[in-house]
């Protein structure tokens, strides 16, 4: 019994390049962005790891990225199941903005705080709390029981989606979490007992 799940976020998108809020908008991967995708694929191929099932968000660049990494598996065909519930954070009023405009529209220290508190949204959107409030309901009744079936788990999906799952499993508490980065492209591999705690937790960095 493998019990493997394997986060990846999405790689380096148009917007992250541009340096603008995203949430539920949908901008594609930049060159950099298919290769960090790519890389992923390759690292966890060199790695020994297969997967029996992926999940994703309905979001493009987390589609595309875990597509890339699929092929580089050579897993192209491999069952995926894509659901809202794994979107980036709604960033509301801020999506679509440079950060520095937000920063000179609402100064630096709200948006400061809108970025990096737990329980604090933007105007119109969500905060990681509130992501959370999602996202943990869909990995424990949707993504855990097919990693406890003893299979291999593949989630691409977003820097504020993966930090809801990874609190969960780290057992992080919501000030350990915002600050918690999770890097574009880099798988981070979790074993699991049978009890779902975290046997082994590994991040194939390059």
């Amino acid at each position: 019994m493998e019990r493997v799940l394997v986060l990846v976020r999405h790689g380096q998108s148009e917007w992250n390049l541009k340096n603008l809020f995203t949430g539920w908008r949908d901008p594609d991967l930049t060159e950099k962005g298919v290769e960090e995708a790519r890389d992923a694929g390759r690292r966890l191929k060199a790695a020994g790891l297969a997967f029996d099932i992926a999940f994703t968000s309905a979001l493009s660049r987390a589609q595309r990225t875990l597509s890339l990494l699929l092929e580089e598996q050579g897993q192209t065909g491999l069952e995926t199941i894509r659901d809202a519930a794994l979107n980036e954070r709604d960033y509301g009023d801020l999506s679509g903005l440079n950060k520095d405009d937000a920063r000179a529209k609402w100064g630096e220290e709200q948006v400061h705080v809108w970025r990096r508190s737990y329980d604090v949204p933007p105007p119109g959107g969500e905060s990681l709390k509130d992501t959370g409030a999602r996202v943990w309901p869909y990995y424990i009744h949707r993504v855990l029981p097919r990693v406890m079936q003893g299979g291999g788990v593949v989630v691409a999906a977003h820097g504020n989606s993966l930090r809801a799952m990874v609190m969960a499993l780290d057992g992080l508490s919501g000030e350990e979490i915002v600050s918690r980065e999770i890097a574009t492209g880099v798988p981070i591999v979790y074993r699991l007992n049978a009890d779902t705690s975290v046997a082994e937790k590994t991040v194939l960095e390059g």
